[in-house]
């Protein structure tokens, strides 16, 4: 078998029974890398510490992994003016923080036969929400309820979005302006 120090340095090709005396004098463990090699590569390494390693960088990874959450806002058809803006306002911050937002209308009664009341508040908030959200879920009645699901706009790199912008503006095929040459000094009197 090939053996590899903990250190990372080639000890070359070593039997089984030279590579446990070597765990055995340097107080660590023989453990088999790449088994399908050939030969065979092992290494000598403390085990314990190396599995408590993966274990913290597993960890680490988790906590700065961000959970994407549901949020729900609740309107009615006939929601007033006043608590619309509130309720678009925890709409734009719950989609500003990167969760998803649920937009549940709820009919009662009489309600469900002017559903397009209903229909009207929803593409409102759409249109309100557009520059910042995407309708990943289109409005659809379910029993006494439409539902829309609305998630956060990707987020664009600066310099990247700089580009994009400016070859837009520009039309293909127009004629660049030259630049101006500069000034003359002024000539002191």
């Amino acid at each position: 078998m090939r053996l590899v120090a903990e250190n990372g340095d080639q000890l070359g090709i070593k039997t089984v029974n030279e590579a446990l005396r070597l765990a055995e004098e340097s107080n660590v463990d023989l453990v088999e890398i790449a088994p399908l090699a050939n030969p065979p590569v092992c290494k000598l390494m403390d085990f314990g510490k190396f599995r408590y390693r993966e274990q913290k960088k597993e960890h680490e990874a988790k906590r700065k992994q961000k959970q994407i959450q549901v949020k729900e806002i609740k309107f009615r058809p006939g929601t007033d003016e006043g608590d619309y803006k509130i309720k678009l306002q925890k709409l734009i911050d719950f989609l500003e923080e990167g969760d998803k937002a649920m937009v549940t209308l709820r009919f009662r009664g009489r309600e469900m036969a002017h559903k397009e009341f209903g229909e009207r508040l929803l593409e409102r908030v759409r249109k309100d929400l557009d520059a910042i959200g995407v309708v990943e879920q289109f409005p659809k009645l379910e029993g006494r309820q439409m539902v829309m699901v609305l998630a956060p706009k990707k987020k664009v790199e600066p310099g990247k979005k700089e580009k994009e912008t400016k070859q837009e503006a520009k039309p293909q095929g127009a004629p660049e302006k030259p630049k101006a040459s500069p000034r003359p000094a002024a000539k002191p009197a």
